[in-house]
């Protein structure tokens, strides 16, 4: 795990750097001027969060609240650093980046998640979405073995940035397993409130 997260801050903005080292100089100051609005929406982020994360296991499903989450925010480059953990630990749940590629036009979003045996989550938004709603889609995935339905099954994943003032976000993740119903549900919820 630890190795990931040194590496994963590197790693995006050396793939952006190569990218732009095809782009000729003028075109490179235009889109750096284009991401203005972008950047200061993720600067302003910074800081530590409280975090109440809801989950339904499946549509209807009653939910299941875990209380006592901090979210410790940096600017890494570009790149929003998120790492989530529990109050009583310094060790993180959760590690995620959140950055926008001027070249794609879109959002581009990258989780590790202890919690669940998944690889590096990776997603992206189909347009440039307003810093204060932000749509990102996954790649499907196999689904991990949190409910006996979910086993050998592929999950579709779409996650909502959305915030809601400069101290009010939530994270809302939205899940399609395929079994055939194309079902889709509010699967998890990250509810962040500033800590000041």
């Amino acid at each position: 795990m630890r190795p990931l997260r040194f590496f994963l801050p590197f790693a995006m903005p050396l793939a952006t750097a190569g990218i732009l080292a095809t782009v000729p100089a003028s075109a490179q100051q235009s889109e750096q001027g284009n991401v203005a609005r972008e950047t200061a929406a993720l600067s302003s982020q910074q800081g530590n969060w409280t975090v109440v994360e809801t989950f339904w296991a499946r549509p209807g499903a009653p939910p299941v609240v875990t209380k006592g989450l901090v979210a410790e925010r940096r600017m890494v480059g570009g790149l929003l650093e998120e790492s989530l953990r529990t109050v009583n630990s310094s060790e993180p749940v959760r590690i995620d980046y959140l950055g926008y590629d001027a070249i794609a036009g879109q959002w581009c979003y990258v989780s590790i998640d202890t919690r669940v045996p998944v690889p590096p989550m990776s997603a992206s938004s189909f347009e440039r979405d307003a810093p204060d709603r932000i749509t990102v889609r996954f790649e499907p995935f196999a689904a991990p073995p949190i409910s006996p339905e979910w086993s050998g099954r592929l999950l579709r994943m779409e996650q909502v940035i959305a915030r809601k003032g400069p101290d009010h976000e939530t994270k809302d993740q939205y899940f399609i397993l395929a079994d055939g119903s194309g079902t889709r549900w509010l699967a998890h919820r990250y509810d962040y409130q500033r800590e000041h």
